[in-house]
């Protein structure tokens, strides 16, 4: 069966992947950033964990159009 899938677009479970794994460094960054006491630290850990959150939700959306 042939991959009609163009370059540079991502299947639904590798953006929900994707996703996870930002929301799982934005988590650390965040916690490291707690840690030692810098909000720029912990403010871009939580910005990542909504990067994450945001590209979880495509892939949903994408698995549910069979992409």
């Amino acid at each position: 069966m042939e991959n009609k899938q163009s370059f540079g677009v991502k299947s639904g479970t590798e953006d929900k992947v994707e996703g996870a794994s930002k929301n799982l460094s934005g988590k650390v960054r965040e916690g490291v950033g707690k840690a030692i006491g810098s909000h720029r630290l912990e403010a871009e850990g939580v910005s990542e964990q909504l990067d994450g959150d945001a590209q979880k939700k495509v892939g949903a959306v994408k698995k549910a159009f069979g992409k």
